[in-house]
């Protein structure tokens, strides 16, 4: 029993060290950085939230109500906004802007705002919380990339 109990301990200690280091590969210098894309990351999880609060909405009026899809909305959409936070701190926030930027401050209370109203995405089906991180996103493009960028 101790023998298996040691391989269990020592299996799972390699595991975390493995997760670890899965997730802290994005914060290593590689050089490989897509801004762009966790743009559309940010927006197609954006459109997947609009898309959760529409069915969760949808589903709330229908008689019996269905509670195993109305979980599912609400799980999908707070995943969706756990990732949309994740590329905003993960990425943008701890990798790409820096504190000799010259819009700095402008650009943090940008990415801090995008945190809060997906924070309130996660705990309503108020839609405007979408219009709102949109166009949160469009500013943003405007402010690191210098222009806004044609999202067809």
């Amino acid at each position: 029993m101790l023998r298996i109990t040691k391989v269990f301990l020592i299996g799972s200690a390699f595991m975390l060290v493995m997760v670890n280091l899965a997730v802290a590969h994005c914060e290593i210098p590689c050089g490989i950085y897509g801004d762009e894309m966790r743009i559309q990351m940010i927006l197609e999880n954006i459109t997947t939230i609009e898309k959760s609060m529409q069915q969760i909405t949808s589903i709330e009026q229908e008689k019996p109500l269905n509670s195993n899809q109305l979980v599912r909305w609400v799980v999908n959409k707070e995943k969706h906004a756990d990732d949309l936070q994740e590329i905003v701190s993960q990425y943008f926030l701890t990798q790409r802007i820096m504190p000799e930027a010259e819009n700095y401050q402008a650009l943090l209370s940008n990415l801090h705002e995008m945190l809060v109203i997906s924070m309130k995405c996660k705990q309503t089906t108020d839609v405007t919380n979408v219009s709102k991180l949109r166009a949160l996103v469009i500013e943003f493009e405007k402010l690191y990339f210098g222009k806004p960028h044609d999202h067809k």
